[in-house]
């Protein structure tokens, strides 16, 4: 493994949970789901032998690895736009993992995103900290796939800020703002990175800094997307044929999802 990388995703565990106050409690709860999925499932066992699951907007593989982690006979389809990103993830899972992790460039924005996958691949997929990118309009669309793909009872998993509405609930998102001004602080002051300094030093990485500019291309008309609120996450899932909707973990505006098929 190229020097810098586990250090650098050592940083950015760190500047992530700057922004997400109890993110690894959150991690646990999705971790608990697939292991009732496992115990349950036709085909898996709880080491996870038989299990597939994919990573929505992977990003350097922070879900990824801890699926791997828990789940010791596990596969893991880790998807992303970002080929930055993805080249870490791929890097670091690669040589911790070998074959049980496998990275795909996909744009979940995009029609047809799921066709580089397995046929019957996937028994549970899950995002963090990325689907919030998607207009409301892509998220409808990504979900009707993922209804397609899932098998039934198999579980989906989205982690998320998923922002309140300022003019209908004023209180709510003033004290959320206040609880992400909080931690950030008390991050930042102990000198973890801000997300513009953990990029700065990522793509000084030659291996990663050589994919910026891909980067740049791929994102540079993408605007900034309209809040997509709890409510319209759960009505898309519902639409897509999944027949258990709700919120299984929740922090102020910080909220896990779960649909089961």
């Amino acid at each position: 493994m190229p020097d810098g990388i586990e250090d650098l995703i050592r940083r950015w565990d760190d500047q992530q949970s700057a922004y997400i106050t109890h993110r690894e409690q959150r991690f646990e709860i999705m971790l608990d789901v697939i292991a009732h999925v496992c115990e349950t499932a036709p085909g898996l066992d709880p080491d996870g032998s038989g299990l597939t699951a994919l990573d929505l907007a992977c990003g350097p593989g922070s879900l990824s690895q801890r699926i791997l982690e828990r789940f010791p006979r596990a596969r893991v389809i880790g998807i992303d736009y970002d080929p930055v990103l993805l080249t870490l993830a791929g890097t670091w899972l690669g040589a911790r993992y070998g074959e049980r992790f496998t990275a795909l460039d996909a744009d979940l924005a995009a029609p047809g995103w799921d066709a580089g996958l397995p046929e019957g691949a996937a028994h549970v997929a899950v995002s963090s900290t990325a689907l919030h990118w998607l207009e409301p309009a892509q998220l409808v669309a990504l979900y009707a796939t993922l209804g397609e793909l899932l098998p039934l009872d198999g579980v989906f998993m989205d982690a998320d800020h998923l922002r309140f509405d300022p003019a209908a609930q004023p209180l709510l998102s003033a004290l959320s703002a206040a609880d992400d001004e909080r931690t950030q602080h008390a991050a930042h002051s102990q000198g973890v990175q801000t997300w513009d300094e953990w990029w700065a030093d990522a793509v000084a990485l030659p291996e990663l800094g050589g994919r910026k500019a891909a980067r740049d291309r791929r994102f540079a008309d993408r605007p900034p997307t309209p809040h997509a609120p709890l409510e319209l996450h759960l009505s898309a899932l519902r639409t897509a044929g999944f027949a258990e909707t709700g919120v299984i973990w929740r922090h102020f505006d910080d909220v896990v999802v779960l649909g089961r098929r």
